[in-house]
């Protein structure tokens, strides 16, 4: 069940990206959020009365632990092995700049914690992306947060600045598929339909896991 508690501050780590750009202008939309603090790499260039925008160094989260206070933790960094370079620098973003700024959090009291992972996520898994997305998945639910809310959908689309053809070439495919009758379950997501959840999600209580054509239902 929902859960009514007031969320006044939130927190945001990957708000450069294609589903964080769509939650930070969300959560500065939204009335029950007063304020909105973003930690980036570099500057998103978006501005709002409401946001609070921390240019930080994720090598050192020491650093800035003491900015990391408020009422819920939305975690929607990611990256692909092409743009990392390799297995090690896609880990870094994946896993470790994720844990550790949900450690922090968690140290600080930060009482909620929203975290895109990714469909198939398995820590037992062969294959190196769903075992880390996993690894974090099993990790950030021992931190003691009050509650963990974890979303894990499908193929994304929605606007980036950088093109993808081999992304948007089976997104194309997908729906091709879906409008055959043919893995409906797997249907594609929209960057703002997945903002718009983890939002949601935000006032649910426990742990909870949301899978594909879950995250349709959450914002209901």
């Amino acid at each position: 069940m929902p859960q009514n508690n007031p969320l006044h501050t939130a927190l945001v780590i990957g708000s450069t990206g294609m589903v964080g750009r769509e939650l930070i202008k969300q959560l500065c939309e939204s009335s029950e959020f007063e304020q909105v603090i973003s930690f980036v790499r570099r500057s998103s260039g978006f501005s709002h009365s409401k946001l609070q925008e921390h240019v930080v160094n994720f090598d050192q989260p020491e650093s800035w632990k003491e900015l990391l206070k408020g009422d819920v933790l939305f975690s929607c960094m990611g990256t692909t092995l092409a743009a990392a370079g390799s297995k090690a620098s896609q880990y870094k973003v994946d896993y470790t700049y994720q844990y550790e700024t949900a450690r922090m959090a968690a140290e600080n009291n930060v009482p909620v914690y929203v975290l895109v992972s990714s469909t198939g996520a398995n820590a037992n898994s062969a294959l190196f992306y769903p075992k880390i997305k996993g690894q974090l998945d099993e990790a950030v639910q021992k931190l003691g947060f009050k509650s963990v809310q974890i979303l894990r959908p499908g193929q994304l689309y929605g606007e980036r600045q950088q093109k993808r053809s081999a992304e948007l070439f089976a997104v194309k495919m997908m729906f091709a598929m879906n409008s055959l009758g043919i893995f409906k379950k797997y249907k594609p997501i929209h960057a703002s339909e997945v903002a718009k959840a983890m939002i949601s999600a935000a006032k649910r209580t426990g742990s909870n896991i949301f899978t594909l054509d879950e995250l349709f239902k959450l914002p209901d």
